[in-house]
């Protein structure tokens, strides 16, 4: 059988092809037996944006954000999907918190180069 990342990589490529469908549910196949598979849960939230499923979308979005909280990538995409319901408070608390992330990372990068 398959590694998890080798069934990762088959589920965006499905993406990559723009078969969002079958690229969630290989996603889902993924976090079904690794829920902390964050790269799965990710590219899930964005699969089903992609679908149009903009509540699911949120939904796993969220669940990528208790993974890693602080993570650029969680707020960017949470971001975009309040953008696609038209909440627009939310978005803008998303997207200070990926610029945040982004400036953490920053300082660390900087401090670890010293």
């Amino acid at each position: 059988m398959a590694t998890w990342d080798e069934r990762y990589d088959d589920a965006m490529f499905d993406f990559s092809c723009g078969d969002y469908a079958a690229a969630a549910e290989k996603l889902r196949g993924i976090l079904a037996e690794a829920p902390e598979h964050f790269d799965a849960q990710l590219a899930l939230g964005m699969a089903l944006c992609r679908l149009g499923d903009h509540a699911g979308a949120i939904a796993e979005g969220h669940k990528a954000e208790r993974l890693r909280p602080d993570d650029q990538l969680v707020h960017t995409n949470l971001s975009l999907f309040y953008v696609k319901i038209g909440d627009k408070a939310k978005a803008e608390h998303h997207g200070t918190r990926a610029r945040v992330a982004s400036w953490k990372r920053q300082v660390a990068s900087s401090a670890a180069a010293e």
